[in-house]
């Protein structure tokens, strides 16, 4: 079982840095696949980012070269590092952690989230 908290959300400008973090309970935390989604009002869940257990990461089209994704499993946290903020970034931001994931990118795989933190940014 596993726990997450997301944190680090607020309101920015374009072209402003946020870093969110994802805390986790559990000792086996280092095992888990981490992903960030996001969703924007009336729309999906859509997938940000992922770090596997062996540091590999993936990022979505949209954020590649402006997001970075990290983990530090002594912190039991992952964190998103947000650079070049757009509007169309605004969103709350959720983390997900399993296991055993097939596909990376489905929001279905993942068995553990967090609540959620807001994303806003401004034109």
């Amino acid at each position: 079982q596993v726990q997450l908290v997301e944190s680090g959300g607020g309101l920015v400008q374009a072209g402003g840095s946020l870093r969110l973090s994802c805390s986790a309970s559990g000792r086996t935390f280092s095992i888990y696949t981490v992903g960030w989604f996001r969703q924007a009002p009336g729309k999906g869940r859509e997938f940000v980012a992922a770090v596997r257990w062996n540091f590999g990461v993936t990022y979505a089209d949209s954020v590649q070269g402006r997001f970075t994704i990290s983990r530090d499993n002594a912190k039991n946290t992952v964190y998103l590092r947000m650079n070049s903020l757009k509007p169309e970034d605004t969103a709350v931001y959720y983390c997900a952690a399993d296991k055993t994931l097939r596909d990376i990118y489905s929001d279905h795989e993942y068995d553990y989230w967090g609540q959620g933190t807001q994303v806003t940014v401004s034109s």
